[in-house]
């Protein structure tokens, strides 16, 4: 069963999601209660569960040996 739900917020920031909903396809309500749902998530749940974005990367380094080392040389010939 959906119910109505008011909120109270500044302008400028209902202005910001209607244009993030508008450039999305998605409603106003429907990222609020997205939000809401992922408030409820236990920590540390599943990735498969997070956002499409999260489960594409799922696996995508498996059975890869990398620790702190690796990450920093990364960084150096990135930056370097």
């Amino acid at each position: 069963m959906q119910t109505k739900l008011t909120l109270r917020m500044e302008e400028r920031l209902i202005r910001q999601a209607k244009s993030y909903a508008r450039r999305t396809g998605r409603s106003v309500s429907g990222l609020v209660a997205d939000f809401f749902s992922q408030l409820s998530a236990t920590p540390g749940a599943s990735p498969e569960s997070g956002s499409p974005a999260v489960r594409s990367l799922v696996g995508a380094l498996r059975g890869m040996q990398l620790d702190e080392d690796d990450y920093r040389a990364y960084l150096a010939h990135k930056h370097g």
